[in-house]
């Protein structure tokens, strides 16, 4: 902090652990290769609730120690960025296992903060209170309010979430007008398909997983005929179908 004081420490008596530090430590490439896995290790140990469906922010939240972090200490305990799930943090867990090739905690994650979990059944829906069809910016996560959700209809982590799902865990990505595909899925998923439109041409897009892989491609066709995986597959504008197949 400004005056020199440690934050997210084991030494610390309130927020012993933050989510962001943990995940960017692997989407940034900053941290180190090993400490990348026992971060999310930790994270995974400390801030994962599988009983209220939420991944925090940080734990234990701020409430009477010594440490000023700012306006989120002003937040009930749980509430909020004060120890609740903030989902924009939730999304970045997700990217992180999914860099990492965790696939199968990359989808339980992904499932875990999505709303429609959170109302299946009606005591589930009496404890959530919001609506089960939009993503919230935050969920509480201590005490008895634990699992009620927050502020709806957050774009932000809506977006977030979006490029989660498709970008890391499908693996479709597009960049310089070309398709890269790189999954990090289940090790029980065999295939699933992808259609994608660009102009008036037609991807029909197909992952197989024949080895029960949660990472890595090792050829792609298109149209019958083998590509070179690294340079991806160029969008075309013409009036064409594109079939391709991309074996993990």
């Amino acid at each position: 902090m400004d005056d020199g004081n440690v934050l997210g420490s084991m030494a610390n008596e309130e927020c012993r652990i933050d989510s962001i530090a943990q995940s960017w430590s692997v989407i940034s490439n900053a941290g180190d290769n090993d400490k990348k896995y026992i971060s999310m290790e930790s994270l995974e140990n400390h801030l994962v609730d599988r009983e209220n469906g939420i991944i925090k922010l940080l734990d234990p939240p701020f409430e009477k120690g010594k440490l000023n972090p700012g306006y989120i200490k002003a937040y009930l305990p749980g509430v909020r960025e004060n120890g609740g799930q903030y989902t924009h943090s939730s999304c970045w867990v997700i990217i992180a296992e999914s860099i990492l090739g965790f696939g199968d905690k990359a989808l339980e994650y992904y499932r875990i903060i999505n709303p429609i979990e959170h109302s299946r059944t009606k005591e589930a829906s009496n404890k959530y209170k919001v609506e089960p069809y939009v993503i919230p910016a935050d969920i509480y996560g201590a005490g008895n309010l634990a699992g009620r959700g927050g502020w709806t209809w957050y774009t932000g982590s809506a977006s977030w979430y979006y490029m989660a799902g498709i970008e890391y865990i499908l693996g479709f990505k597009i960049k310089n007008n070309t398709i890269k595909i790189n999954p990090c899925i289940p090790k029980d998923w065999k295939e699933y398909e992808i259609k994608y439109r660009y102009e008036n041409a037609i991807y029909n897009i197909k992952i197989k997983n024949p080895e029960g892989k949660n990472k890595g491609v090792t050829k792609i066709l298109v149209n019958g005929k083998e590509i070179e995986k690294e340079n991806g597959i160029k969008l075309e504008k013409s009036a064409n179908i594109y079939n391709i197949e991309v074996i993990m």
